[in-house]
């Protein structure tokens, strides 16, 4: 029989969205960050969110210890269960205050975060740091595509940004068995399929099995992107929008500071609650 001592809480929220049932969902469990990776990998199969984020809750002034998984792998980063996890803590540890700042640790990392309570919603700003302009890849110019260049942009999940036109996006999907040996040639992780005008965006796992409906790993990245491409201003904020293919509208801000750093920020609606057993 397991004991209460065994079980861990845990909180579902969605993210990039002010109300429940839309955003990104996001599991936020409260402890076992110390666990192996095969056990971990395990629980967030079973959980089944796009991403599940195990926490660490902090003491004085220590960061929060973190690791995310998806249903395949743990990730040295991702950006809507940071800004999620963030949310959470706030209104676990901190919902009597106005704002509240975490540093995370993932994977060696250091990230800032600033969350905020709202009625019935919360917010969260993450500092993603300044981007990182991998690669240029030639662009195709087919119907879909448009004449600029696809490009592999980081804040710590490197990302093949590929612009296309509004029918494009809307016909993107997953054509090919070995996506990721392909961005692995270019130094990518994953693929962002990119409608500039709007911006809007479309992203899936590497075998196209699961679309993701907010990815914010990824708005910093295309934030960078319509700058390199003139298509914003430096100074500008960003919305970007992505889930709608989903039933899911998402939208993610972005603001870049004056030293190049990007913030990324997403509302974040309470869903549910819960213990589970790792």
């Amino acid at each position: 029989m397991i004991q209460v001592k065994d079980l861990l809480p845990f909180r579902h929220v969605d993210v990039f969205s002010e109300r429940p049932y839309a955003g990104n969902g996001l599991i936020v469990v409260f402890g076992g960050v110390e666990n192996a990776a095969d056990r971990l990998l395990a629980v967030a199969q079973e959980l089944r969110q796009f991403e599940t984020i195990f926490v660490e809750e902090p003491h004085d002034d220590v960061g929060v210890e973190a690791r995310i998984f998806t249903v395949e792998e743990e990730l040295p980063f991702a950006g809507h269960p940071v800004i999620g996890a963030a949310a959470a803590l706030h209104e676990r540890l901190a919902s009597d205050e106005g704002e509240r700042q975490w540093t995370f640790q993932i994977a060696g990392r250091s990230v800032a975060v600033t969350s905020s309570s709202h009625g019935d919603y919360f917010a969260a700003t993450m500092n993603q740091g300044k981007p990182l302009v991998l690669r240029t890849v030639d662009g195709l110019h087919e119907r879909d595509l448009l004449p600029c260049p696809m490009q592999v942009i980081s804040t710590g999940l490197p990302y093949l940004i590929v612009p296309v036109t509004t029918q494009g996006l809307e016909r993107a999907h997953v054509a090919v068995r070995d996506l990721e040996r392909r961005l692995g040639a270019v130094d990518a992780k994953f693929v962002y399929i990119l409608d500039p005008a709007v911006p809007e965006g479309r992203t899936w796992d590497n075998v196209g099995a699961v679309e993701d409906t907010a990815t914010g790993s990824a708005a910093g990245p295309v934030a960078a992107y319509l700058v390199q491409q003139g298509r914003m201003k430096a100074s500008a904020d960003v919305a970007l929008h992505q889930g709608r293919f989903l039933g899911r509208p998402s939208v993610i801000n972005v603001k870049r500071l004056s030293n190049g750093d990007l913030l990324v920020r997403g509302a974040v609606a309470p869903v549910a609650t819960g213990t589970i057993a790792i």
